[in-house]
């Protein structure tokens, strides 16, 4: 009979998660990932099957966790503006504290052109958001604070590039003067 697992499974998802965030995944190995969960390799084989499932584990959680907030916050109260910049000074007040930049952005960097998986999840991701930054973008239009002659769907994909070119600057070094300047070029570039 099989033993019962005596360790927070999600904890150590989310502990590999921010391995992952930092190193990339070609960047940790399997003993930094037992260090950071504190788990013994057979625990991880045994639990995640391999490093690749938990990396794609730790992806999925991270994607459910941010696109919670970025959903709520687009369908929550306010105009479409002052929604997208919300989206935008996130990213400058995260950097702030914790340049890490985005676990997504990594991602679609690192693997996304060679791993067909990761590269489905993160299309299927990315089309998600977008269909819900377009759905804000439209009410946006229609209520007269978003350029209306511009289609919404190439404006989602604006913001949706611009966000991810602030993480990438962030996790760079940029500071966040250098992040607020760019979050306000494209506020008005809508």
């Amino acid at each position: 009979m099989a033993r019962p697992r005596q360790f927070d499974e999600e904890g150590a998802v989310a502990a590999a998660m921010r391995a992952f965030w930092i190193a990339g995944y070609d960047g940790v190995s399997t003993q930094q990932l037992c260090t950071a969960t504190s788990l013994g390799r057979s625990s991880i084989y045994n639990t995640f099957r391999s490093k690749r499932d938990l990396f794609e584990r730790a992806l999925r959680r991270y994607m459910a966790d941010r696109n919670a907030e970025t959903f709520a916050l687009l369908d929550g109260p306010g105009s479409a503006r002052e929604k997208i910049r919300a989206l935008l000074y996130r990213v400058v007040d995260a950097a702030a504290g914790d340049p890490l930049g985005c676990l997504v952005v990594n991602a679609t960097v690192e693997l996304g052109q060679r791993d067909p998986e990761v590269a489905r999840l993160l299309q299927a991701d990315l089309h998600r958001r977008l269909a819900a930054l377009t759905t804000a973008l439209v009410a946006g239009q229609q209520a007269g604070e978003i350029a209306a002659e511009r289609d919404p769907a190439d404006l989602a994909q604006f913001v949706v590039a611009t966000i991810g070119g602030m993480q990438v600057a962030a996790r760079g070094g940029a500071d966040r003067a250098t992040l607020a300047a760019i979050a306000e070029v494209a506020l008005a570039a809508l």
